[in-house]
């Protein structure tokens, strides 16, 4: 691992803080030059800036503003990864709620982070990938 062990947790809150925010620009400037993500229980990636930056902008566009609340239940830090478990609540076109636990893990890189592992139902992966989804490619 490049970075120190201060500076990954300190670029792991600032990508987590520009993701809530929807800032696209400061959430790739976190990432190394290749970031790789995975999905799971699905066994399904994306890598490369081009996938990440086509992920954000559906994420910035079409799932944040579903997102009715979150709650951050706990993290844990290592030279692995910050690991963040959370609650996220979700709206629908009818009206109805549904809440989906998801735990993130952001990896350390070499000038940033190095991606996400992210686990999640597949209702969530679907609402959170949108037309990504159908790139992925099996780990």
């Amino acid at each position: 691992m490049a970075l120190k062990l201060d500076e990954f947790i300190e670029v792991a809150h600032r990508h987590s803080a520009a993701e809530a925010e929807g800032d696209l620009a400061a959430t790739l400037a976190t990432l190394d030059p290749i970031p790789e993500y995975h999905f799971y229980p699905i066994a399904k990636r994306f890598v490369g800036m081009a996938a990440t930056k086509r992920y954000y902008e559906h994420f910035f566009s079409h799932a944040l503003p579903r997102i009715r609340g979150y709650e951050l239940h706990t993290e844990w830090v290592g030279d692995a990864g910050v690991a963040q478990e959370y609650t996220v609540t979700v709206g629908h076109a009818d009206g109805t709620q549904s809440a989906h636990r998801v735990l993130g893990i952001l990896t350390p890189g070499v000038v940033g982070l190095s991606g996400e592992r992210i686990y999640a139902d597949e209702a969530m992966l679907k609402i959170l990938l949108g037309p990504v989804w159908n790139e992925l490619e099996v780990i």
